[in-house]
């Protein structure tokens, strides 16, 4: 698991701002009629061996069951639902409403979102019930930045332009009456490959969370001569991490469990496994300071 130098330098070299400038941090939103509910989504990451990627989102869209058993749904195509959004509907999909989030289409440079910073993607007011299918359209606008050289970030032939996420409709946390929020985690490793032409491709891949039933696990690595990588796992679960400049970390999402953190470190500094790690939501776990040592 030894990380190549080269790796660690392109991670650190992350950008230091989204490049649109209207995801500045903020839950306000006018508040919802009694017919309707506000939806606040959160882009966040999980790191890649890249200096950015560069991902243009056009538009984010919602599907929401309005019926009073939204159960009855459950066995529907969602995929053909989301691929046919609106064109020729049938009678039975009328309780089933598609409205876009009010989101600033551009690029978003995503490898600035970790170590538990995010970003809000959209706040709106939405029509009350199950809120079903998240639709995100991706534009052709994509690149990523390797060892400080800039390559263009493709679209796979069979790729349909958008990425739908599937919900049951009791996902999403109430925080406050009429409020709910979700998180969307960019998986940038599974969502990044290279071809046999040695051109790289994307298609993204989303996983949601909220805080409420989620753990989170924290800490510090010293000294940051290490270059240390962090995995943290189990026998179902995976999850990474590249410590800040400061040598903080922070993975979220996580599910109940117990796990290994492993620490890959470089520049002589022995790598180190810490075992048996208890994490349970909603809690943060925090490992304190791992010191490394040659």
């Amino acid at each position: 698991m030894k990380a190549k130098h080269f790796l660690y330098g392109a991670l650190m070299a992350i950008a230091a701002a989204i490049t649109v400038t209207a995801c500045k941090k903020s839950d306000s939103a006018q508040a919802p009629a009694g017919s309707q509910q506000n939806l606040t989504l959160y882009l966040t990451d999980g790191p890649g061996f890249f200096d950015s990627v560069l991902v243009d989102i056009k538009s984010v869209k919602v599907l929401v069951d309005t019926s009073r058993n939204t159960r009855m749904h459950d066995d529907d195509d969602w995929d053909d639902v989301g691929d046919r959004e609106g064109r020729n509907p049938r009678a039975k999909d009328s309780s089933l409403v598609w409205q876009n989030l009010n989101i600033s289409a551009g690029i978003y440079d995503i490898l600035h979102l970790r170590n538990g910073l995010d970003t809000v993607l959209a706040s709106t007011n939405i029509p009350k019930g199950a809120i079903r299918l998240l639709k995100i359209e991706i534009g052709t606008h994509n690149s990523l930045v390797k060892n400080h050289i800039t390559y263009p970030l493709l679209l796979p032939s069979n790729f349909p332009g958008y990425v739908l996420i599937k919900l049951r409709g009791d996902e999403p946390e109430e925080f406050m009456s009429g409020k709910v929020r979700l998180w969307l985690d960019f998986d940038v490793n599974r969502s990044v490959y290279q071809g046999y032409n040695n051109e790289f491709y994307l298609r993204p891949h989303f996983r949601f969370f909220v805080t409420r039933t989620t753990a989170s696990l924290s800490g510090r690595v010293t000294p940051m001569e290490a270059q240390p990588v962090l995995t943290l796992f189990n026998g179902k679960d995976t999850a990474y991490a590249l410590p800040n400049r400061e040598g903080y970390f922070k993975m979220r999402g996580l599910k109940d469990g117990s796990y290994s953190l492993f620490v890959n470190a470089s520049n002589g500094y022995k790598d180190t496994t810490l075992t048996n790690i208890s994490i349970a939501a909603p809690n943060n776990t925090s490992v304190g300071t791992i010191a490394l040592h040659k």
